[in-house]
């Protein structure tokens, strides 16, 4: 048996073993059972591989690679599916936005395999002095490594997502998962690549996959090795290729392989491509490696610190980073999130916390960490005296301190709620978050890369950081308290307004029901309160239905119609108020568009405005006209008028009226429904004199 084979069948096994244990040991999750399945059918794969190189007949080699290339096709989907479950915390989400790719990458790659499993592979050569075996691939066979390898490209951009958005503790914990994966799928990307070119199923490129399981097994024993490697919630970006770098490689690496390929073609063949190929995927694998590389950073920013003269930190950049991932931020909790992340970057610190004081200001919670991942379960932090002792610590110390030194009891608290996770991660600091002389949290640090003890310059800049995540925060609570004031400012107006109405309803139905036992036997008392309950109906439904109109959406249906139409009928509809003068002069004007029902509202509550503003012997002077490319109607009273600062500040607000019996919503709907047409709304008034109200609409029809 030789080497192959055995490496073939190693790899099952090992895979095979793989996907046991962790479909026996680990809880029971999406990324958990993706994950054996996936393995599972790795194992199968291979086993299939190690049949095909021992097989001595020709049909039997053929069988056993159909079998292979279909265990091939359930990889797509299940990978896929754990790329997007594996130690994000907003999985769902994620798997219902990818719900297409993931629908389409179970059923196009096993429907292609099974249903045309017969032309997966169409011939069966040896070439070369040595016998090598190829196997000529049919369409079916071409379309389904074509499948795998964007899927391949794919899978590996979402775990490079998780990767990059992890920091701290928990990019430790699932690096070697990650990494293990990113071998395994980047050698699959190079020999789909590869029978794509050539047309071919390698039997020789079977062992390069085989060896590439094993390697990966081996990487992601290490980080099942490790605590709490399923355990971790991260949150990636939702944008799909934005800034990938996976995809800038596999870019890369299809473009020169392409061009490599035709100018081997030209000059005549060359038996090493392969070869050749495999070693500019293996050189861009390890530039990707090593520019994601935590260690290689930091070595790279003391080389240029210590001989090229420039400080440990660029000030400016580190401003403009905080600016950018605070101020967009509208959540105490993403705030936090936002604030460890960039701590830890900034100092290469695996392990952050941001602890938060409570509103009664006796506890500490974990607010977000780097390290701490059951945080979303539980607050977690100390409480009672130990919290006691460490908000007091805060209060007297405003400046970094080294707790790993300490000898303090506050200090041995936060040594037992922030455990550092490495021997070799140097000393655990901490810093108060203060704002206006107030301790609002604490930042604590701890597992940094390389054990490098802080110095002066750090705590400087740390203590920097957390003085502005503090100032922060402060203006996130009080632009929240701010928001529920006028929230509450403006559900107290609006039911002082309802309550006032109800409660003069309430006593005229009251005084009906106490007056019921003794005349209900009289017809004309049986008659009238009939009229008072339905005129009572109907001012509560009317009531009902303007406050409605305040959180219903306007739907503005424009259609060609004539203005003055509209204005006369509308006002033809309205019952003539005794005593008072209506002067009309409607001007010639072109069909413009708008909505007939909604401007309908506008006139109506115009007129009524104007005619509740007079007394008896007043005047309501309705005009239309054109200006430029307006069309303007115009409704003036001689009433009471109003003044500049009601104008100015409260007219067109909801709830703000002068009349006894409104609520204030009437010119509020108005300029609404002005402005949804794209139009304007004027105004001109002065106390005891009138007001004038000029509702201003285009003649031409705004799309935008």
């Amino acid at each position: 048996m030789s080497v192959t084979i055995i490496l073939a069948f190693a790899s099952a096994i090992f895979a095979g073993a793989m996907a046991i244990a962790v479909a026996w040991y680990e809880r029971r999750a999406v990324a958990h059972w993706s994950f054996a399945a996936g393995m599972a059918v790795l194992a199968i794969e291979s086993f299939c591989s190690g049949m095909a190189m021992d097989a001595v007949f020709s049909e039997a080699v053929v069988y056993w690679l159909n079998m292979g290339m279909i265990a091939m096709s359930f990889l797509p989907g299940i990978w896929l599916l754990f790329s997007l479950s594996y130690a994000r915390g907003d999985h769902r989400e994620f798997r219902a936005n990818w719900r297409p790719f993931l629908v389409g990458a179970f059923l196009l790659p096993v429907g292609l395999a099974v249903g045309f499993h017969g032309r997966l592979i169409i011939a069966f050569t040896q070439i070369g002095s040595e016998g090598q075996t190829v196997l000529r691939l049919g369409t079916v066979g071409i379309v389904l490594n074509l499948i795998f390898l964007l899927c391949a490209v794919l899978l590996l951009t979402n775990l490079e997502r998780t990767f990059r958005a992890s920091v701290g503790t928990m990019r430790w914990r699932i690096k070697f998962m990650i990494l293990g994966l990113g071998v395994l799928f980047t050698v699959r990307a190079y020999t789909s690549s590869q029978a794509l070119l050539f047309r071919a199923a390698d039997l020789s490129l079977e062992a390069v996959n085989c060896v590439a399981l094993i390697v990966a097994c081996l990487l992601i024993v290490r980080a099942l090795l490790r605590a709490g490697h399923f355990d971790v919630n991260i949150y990636p970006s939702h944008s799909l290729l934005h800034n990938s770098f996976t995809v800038l490689l596999a870019g890369i690496y299809l473009l020169i392989v392409g061009l490599f390929a035709k100018v081997v073609a030209f000059l005549g063949g060359d038996a090493a491509f392969p070869a050749k190929a495999f070693l500019v995927l293996v050189s861009l694998v390890l530039l990707a490696m090593l520019l994601f590389s935590e260690r290689v950073r930091l070595q790279t920013k003391r080389f240029v610190s210590r001989h090229l003269q420039r400080p440990v930190h660029d000030y400016r950049t580190v401003w403009k980073s905080f600016t950018e991932c605070t101020t967009s931020q509208i959540e105490q909790a993403e705030l936090c999130r936002a604030v460890v992340k960039l701590v830890s970057d900034l100092f290469q610190a695996l392990s952050v916390t941001v602890w938060l004081i409570d509103d009664q200001g006796e506890g500490l919670t974990a607010c977000a960490s780097t390290s701490l991942s059951q945080l979303g379960s539980a607050a977690l932090g100390p409480q009672g005296s130990d919290s006691a002792q460490v908000i007091r610590a805060m209060r007297e110390h405003p400046d970094p301190i080294d707790i790993e030194s300490s000898t303090e009891d506050w200090a041995a608290v936060l040594r037992r709620f922030h455990p550092g996770e490495f021997r070799t991660g140097g000393n655990r600091v901490c810093v108060p978050m203060l704002a206006t002389g107030e301790v609002l949290g604490l930042i604590t640090l701890g597992d940094r890369v390389g054990g490098v003890p802080f110095s002066v310059q750090d705590f400087d800049l740390l203590k920097c950081v957390a003085d502005q995540a503090a100032a922060s925060l402060l203006n996130l609570r009080l632009s929240h308290r701010l928001m529920q004031a006028k929230e509450l400012e403006a559900f107290q107006t609006m039911s002082a307004f309802f309550v006032h109405d109800l409660k003069n309803t309430a006593s005229t139905l009251s005084l009906m029901l106490q007056n019921l036992p003794v005349h209900f036997d009289n017809p004309a008392f049986r008659e009238d309160a009939l009229r008072a309950v339905s005129k009572t109906v109907t001012h509560i439904n009317g009531l009902i239905s303007r406050l409605s109109s305040l959180r219903q959406n306007l739907n503005i249906k424009p259609i060609e119609s004539d203005l003055n139409v509209l204005v006369l009928e509308t006002l033809n509809g309205l019952n003539e108020a005794p005593g008072i003068e209506s002067i009309k002069e409607l001007r010639s004007l072109p069909k413009i568009f708008m909505d007939p029902d909604q401007i309908q509202k506008v006139v109506t509550n115009l007129a009524l405005n104007a005619r509740e503003a007079l007394s008896l012997g007043g005047t309501i002077r309705i005009e239309t006209s054109q200006r430029n490319s307006w069309a303007v109607l115009s409704v003036s009273d001689n009433g009471c008028g109003m003044s500049r600062e009601f104008v100015s500040r409260s007219l067109f607000r909801p709830f703000q009226t002068t009349k006894k019996q409104g609520i204030g919503i009437g010119m509020f709907q108005c300029k609404m429904i002005v402005e949804a047409h794209h139009g304007k709304i004027e105004v001109e008034t002065e106390p005891g004199k009138g007001s004038t109200f000029r509702v201003m609409l285009p003649l031409q029809l705004v799309t935008q």
